[in-house]
């Protein structure tokens, strides 16, 4: 007599979709992966960049999150289809995507200097070399990289299948912010600028999530632009120094309300 046949093993499959994924779960390997660098940002003095503790090297802890739960769902395959989307820019069609990729949060940021000289705000003349911006670029493109890999390339989809995008992607904001908060903390920032970038933080990712959609779900994409305004900020006007989350996240929410308005995603 034969053997009944063995209901299919799901991983050996390879089955396992977004839809199946635990944002919840994503979320907690992330904080917990984040908690020995805002403990080392209470005790170590050290700045990367000006206003930029220690605690803001956890970068990576969203890619190290997804890339250990894409493991147990489909091993070696799932890590490296997840890695390749690093640099997925033949999603981004037609090319015309690269003007608000590249220039939209440079011009939010000229906005933002030009509103606050408006309002009588004495800020410097804009001072940095090219090369400086250059090298600052690239490394900020390898942290956000370290982010969006996570965030956009492993866990957004599965939060649009549930809430859909806009929701989606204010509610990772929002998780976004939070995580956010100790490193702001540990650079002396006041509660009120704090709540202010916050709110940055979500409009950003609002941004972030109607690029990554318009773009064929690239992530080379969302880590361009989530690099430009890392590089935008800290440049204005002379390294961060005038930044003023005030201005610049009721610009960036006005932004992405319009772009939601006008052109979100249909979901």
């Amino acid at each position: 007599m034969s053997p009944l046949p063995q209901p299919p093993d799901r991983n050996s499959l390879n089955t396992i979709t977004a839809r199946d994924r635990s944002p919840l779960k994503f979320f907690l390997v992330v904080f917990a992966l984040s908690m020995p660098f805002w403990l080392a940002g209470l005790f170590i003095p050290f700045q990367p960049l000006p206003g930029l503790p220690v605690s803001s090297l956890m970068f990576f802890c969203p890619v190290t999150a997804a890339l250990i739960l894409v493991y147990k769902e489909k091993k070696t395959a799932g890590v490296t289809e997840l890695l390749r989307r690093s640099f997925d820019y033949q999603r981004i069609k037609p090319n015309i995507w690269y003007a608000p990729i590249v220039l939209m949060m440079p011009a939010v940021m000229v906005l933002s200097y030009g509103l606050m000289r408006l309002m009588g705000v004495q800020l410097p003349t804009p001072e940095f070399s090219v090369l400086a911006a250059l090298v600052m670029l690239l490394g900020f493109f390898i942290a956000a990289l370290g982010e969006e890999l996570g965030w956009s390339g492993y866990i957004l989809e599965p939060m649009q299948d549930r809430l859909n995008a806009l929701p989606a992607s204010i509610l990772l904001g929002l998780v976004w912010a939070t995580w956010h908060i100790a490193p702001y903390r540990q650079a002396h920032r006041s509660l009120t600028w704090i709540a202010w970038q916050c709110l940055f933080t979500v409009a950003l990712r609002v941004l972030l999530g109607w690029l990554y959609n318009r773009t064929g779900k690239s992530v080379f994409a969302a880590t361009v632009f989530h690099a430009m305004a890392n590089v935008s900020v800290f440049l204005f006007p002379i390294y961060g120094s005038y930044y003023d989350p005030r201005i610049t996240g009721l610009i960036t929410a006005i932004l992405a309300t319009l772009v939601t308005v006008r052109g979100g995603d249909e979901r």
